[in-house]
């Protein structure tokens, strides 16, 4: 499974039942929470997520709305003894922000809180199934957006078929990577005659708070979805311009001009409770554009 859970809709002010940003990304069997606004975890309880399957948490600035909510989880793992590592990747200032806290409060994690410090673009987590890589986004302060990306195989193993040649099930992997299989008598079984193609690998990018910027279209190239700010509706550019945010229409026109799958929009501004019109104005642009409401989970 590859999907997106809504957590945190709004900007920077709560309302109408909206919160600040956080979402919940899912990948297989691992959780990773981006951004963490004011009341993540009750967000997390409501829609029973269970944070002790986090193991790695994302921030992207600090801006109080994307990570206010972070020193109340961080706190709340403790109080649930917790005990596995915890990764946290965020601007380099957050480390002594946390430390603070902790020490005002003489407060001792009795789990490794590892640390890694975003001071440029590039790859920033590599695992077996799945890599995030970081890039900057251009905001009032430093900001950075995740780019998640699936790995896969390049086969499958028709396991049908593998048995029906005595393929043993220890070369699976081997076919999975493309090779054909020769037994002990010579008899060579090709690789396209037990396997087939997999599925394109999945890709998920975030882009977080930013003015309208085309280079994040070049960065999220062909990506499955992507998750773009529009703070504003159309005919507030200047506004938008000003508080280094973007429009409905400026978060449409990056997804068309990166070709991506989808579009989420969110980081509604607390001026508006209705947000039919947020959704109207990026159809216009982008029609596969779907509203980032609390809740929701979004298959990539």
């Amino acid at each position: 499974m590859f999907a997106v859970t809504i957590l945190g809709n709004n900007s920077a002010i709560p309302a109408y039942d909206r919160h600040p940003s956080a979402q919940i990304v899912t990948i297989n069997d691992q959780l990773l929470l981006i951004d963490c606004g004011e009341g993540t975890q009750m967000q997390l309880s409501r829609y029973k997520i269970k944070r002790g399957k986090l193991n790695h948490i994302f921030i992207s600035h600090l801006h109080g709305d994307h990570y206010f909510g972070l020193i109340g989880l961080l706190s709340s793992m403790a109080l649930l003894n917790r005990e596995q590592p915890l990764h946290l990747f965020a601007p380099a200032g957050l480390e002594e922000i946390i430390a603070l806290q902790l020490k005002v409060a003489s407060t001792t994690l009795p789990y490794e809180l590892i640390f890694h410090p975003l001071d440029k673009a590039g790859l920033i987590l590599d695992t077996a199934k799945f890599s995030v890589e970081t890039f900057q986004t251009q905001h009032r302060i430093p900001c950075w957006g995740f780019l998640v990306r699936e790995k896969k195989l390049p086969k499958k193993v028709d396991k049908d078929k593998a048995v029906a040649h005595h393929i043993p099930s220890a070369f699976y992997p081997s076919l999975k990577m493309g090779y054909d299989y020769t037994s002990k008598d010579g008899t060579v079984v090709y690789n396209d005659e037990v396997t087939t193609d997999n599925s394109p690998a999945r890709s998920y990018a975030y882009c977080a708070d930013t003015i309208y910027d085309e280079n994040l279209a070049d960065i999220a190239k062909n990506v499955t979805m992507i998750y773009h700010e529009a703070t504003y509706l159309n005919g507030m550019e200047d506004r938008a311009a000003a508080r280094f945010h973007s429009t409905t229409a400026q978060a449409a026109t990056i997804a068309l001009k990166a070709n991506a799958g989808g579009l989420l929009l969110g980081h509604f501004s607390s001026k508006f409770e209705e947000l039919h019109d947020y959704l109207k104005e990026a159809i216009d642009v982008f029609p596969n554009t779907q509203l980032a409401i609390e809740g929701v989970t979004f298959r990539i």
